[in-house]
């Protein structure tokens, strides 16, 4: 067996050694191009003429440079790819390296990472080009929620400055119809104030953006525009309300160009792709995962069984806790490895917040998260997340409707297991004070304040 560690470059020539299966080397480093020649070259080289020969590739992610030398050598007999996280070649160039870093360390350090830690690395498995193309309309679509998200906090943000109170009093929903209206025409206080309650209300009618909304909302609006305007004054010294509207109105037409463009790369581009890759749409049937979730598992994990066991498959999508243990002592409480796809794990936790409510086995674990262990409200859902995602695999592997069931392993209808969550497995509001955020923040604050008397105290003394 030959092993082939390559440091890939994006502009610059990608740099290859090559080992054998006790990790010596039996190459010099190797400079090579993305090119069918070079890389036929590089394979005869680690093979020795002997085309059988069994070659492992190793790899860091380093952009998309990876993906055609991994698409060759996908195509060649008796050879098998890895792509490794980046924090393990960091962590062993620490250890070979401490205070150097070049590619032809790291190249040689990809050579002998299947050796020192084969366990905890996962072969290459390439997804097909619709699994592809569904991946990374998911992740586009997850970049245009962070783009909308931060655009409507900054429009809340400017809101809220120039008209304070305008969400308590006058607009619940920021991004609704009405607000986003009042926003492009009634932005400034003067004009609502000269206009009126009568004349806005008819203007809002008239509009017929929302026939179901009477308007009721305008005369708390007129109402607020006579406190905004007695806060700044009328000749409006520091706030230049018409240059405010003009931001905020570019930052309001931005949102809806892509909130536009969302919905239609969700319409016509994923939930097309997910349909083609996962046609019996199992997965929608797990409590919590809706089409946009089980696009972004079926596209993610794509191939169920490259996973051999629960085991394999925690340990790639990284939804479990460090572990620490030494003599007879374990540490408790660690954060989450994280290590693989931060999009499966942002929605195996949305799902699970949600499955938690609907599935009986789920409620009882975030239940003894909650009550037994003491745990906080995310904790808890993060530990209800990697079970979800244990269902979503076996759902992949079966291609099997999920079946929601009792904690005994009864078959159970949704009727039942809501009866049976609401009866056994209802968080008591005390239980969920005791361990959130701020409680605990409180408890380390009082502590520390003790302490701090206890040594004033002894000073006196």
């Amino acid at each position: 067996m030959r092993i082939i560690g390559i440091d890939l470059a994006v502009k610059s020539a990608h740099k290859a050694v090559i080992a054998d299966e006790t990790g010596r080397f039996v190459s010099k480093v190797i400079e090579f191009a993305t090119d069918v020649r070079d890389l036929e070259q590089l394979l005869i080289q680690a093979r020795r003429q002997n085309d059988q020969e069994r070659v492992k590739v190793v790899m860091e992610p380093t952009g998309m440079a990876w993906f055609p030398i991994a698409a060759y050598f996908a195509r060649q007999p008796n050879v098998v790819s890895y792509l490794v996280n980046t924090q393990q070649v960091a962590d062993l160039r620490r250890f070979y390296k401490r205070h150097a870093k070049s590619d032809r360390i790291d190249c040689r350090l990809l050579a002998r990472l299947p050796l020192i830690n084969g366990e905890n690395i996962h072969e290459l498995v390439l997804p097909s080009a619709q699994s592809l193309a569904c991946q990374r309309g998911c992740r586009q679509l997850d970049r245009l929620e962070e783009e909308m998200t931060a655009l409507k906090n900054r429009i809340r943000a400017i809101d809220r400055f120039v008209w304070p109170g305008l969400d308590e009093l006058v607009f619940r929903d920021p991004q609704a119809a009405a607000t986003r209206w009042f926003r492009k025409h009634w932005y400034q206080p003067i004009q609502v104030l000269t206009t009126g309650e009568e004349r806005l209300r008819q203007a809002w009618r008239q509009s017929g953006i929302d026939p179901e909304d009477p308007g009721e909302w305008v005369s708390a609006l007129v109402s607020l525009a006579g406190r905004v305007l007695a806060l700044y004054g009328t000749d409006s010294r520091f706030v230049d309300f018409e240059q405010l509207q003009s931001k905020v109105l570019r930052e309001q037409a931005q949102l809806v160009y892509l909130e536009e463009v969302s919905h239609t790369l969700r319409l016509k581009t994923v939930r097309k792709l997910y349909r083609h890759i996962h046609p019996s749409r199992n997965l929608e049937t797990i409590k919590g995962v809706g089409q946009d979730g089980a696009a972004v598992y079926a596209s993610g994990i794509d191939n169920p069984a490259r996973f051999a066991n629960h085991r394999l498959f925690r340990g790639w999508h990284g939804l479990v806790p460090d572990s620490r243990q030494s003599g007879g002592s374990e540490a408790k409480g660690l954060h989450i490895t994280k290590a693989g796809p931060d999009l499966i794990k942002k929605y195996a936790y949305l799902d699970a917040e949600v499955a938690r409510q609907w599935d009986p086995q789920l409620a009882a674990l975030y239940y003894d998260q909650m009550v037994h262990k003491g745990k906080h409200h995310i904790q808890a859902v993060c530990t209800c997340a990697t079970h979800l995602l244990d269902r979503v695999l076996v759902v992949l592997r079966e291609d099997k409707p999920y079946e929601l069931r009792d904690v005994d392993g009864r078959p159970v209808s949704i009727k039942q297991a809501r009866e049976i969550i609401a009866e056994r497995y209802q968080v008591p509001k005390e239980i969920r004070e005791r361990n959130n955020k701020l409680h605990r923040q409180q408890r380390t604050q009082r502590s520390a304040e003790k302490n701090e008397q206890k040594k004033e105290s002894r000073r006196v003394e």
